[in-house]
């Protein structure tokens, strides 16, 4: 069972991110701020649910929780800033999107830079321990996941519907056959030698 909260005193808010190691799209992050004692059995981290757990998580977290908010960063940006840099810049932006402010704010992972003078603390599988970082890793998945779905229309070749934009084989070998997009991350290695034996 997740712990409700890390900071018993004070509105808390917790963050995640989504998409750090793909190929291409944004880096996406939301934070939460959940409801004195929310409680949900089937919230985890985003990565220890199916598809399907995620999308019945989405409204049920959007719907109850105090405030959240999700925003992204675009390749072009973590080309030049770096992805660790995106990352925490799309979790400052989700931030500042709260219509509640929080008093103290808890993030997945041990790299974050101050916001303003907000109390922070850095949690090593943090998603996998709070809810509210639970519920912003579900959030920051099924947005950016919804944003890939939209792109793969536009770009079929490269199967972002399924893959997502992360480094698959199958996505290794559209960009080999059809070089990048305005949307691939230019800083990240975008091709890979890929022999047959290779899953």
């Amino acid at each position: 069972m997740l712990e409700a909260k890390y900071n018993q005193e004070g509105t808390e808010a917790g963050c995640d991110e989504a998409g750090r190691g793909c190929l291409a799209g944004p880096v996406f992050a939301a934070a939460v701020i959940l409801p004195e004692g929310f409680r949900n059995e089937l919230l985890n981290d985003s990565k220890q649910l199916s598809e399907r757990q995620r999308e019945m998580l989405r409204p049920v977290i959007e719907r109850e929780a105090v405030a959240w908010a999700v925003a992204a960063v675009e390749p072009e940006e973590i080309d030049r800033i770096n992805i660790l840099n995106a990352a925490i810049t799309a979790m400052h932006r989700a931030l500042d999107k709260l219509e509640v402010r929080p008093e103290h704010i808890i993030v997945d992972g041990n790299r974050f830079k101050p916001y303003g003078g907000t109390p922070h603390t850095c949690i090593v599988k943090g998603d996998g321990k709070y809810m509210s970082i639970a519920a912003a890793s579900v959030l920051a998945k099924t947005h950016r996941d919804e944003y890939m779905n939209r792109l793969a229309e536009e770009f079929p070749d490269y199967r972002w519907a399924k893959n997502k934009g992360y480094p698959t084989r199958d996505h290794y070998e559209a960009i080999a056959r059809h070089g990048i997009t305005p949307h691939h991350r230019t800083s990240f290695k975008l091709q890979k030698e890929l022999s047959h034996k290779e899953p």
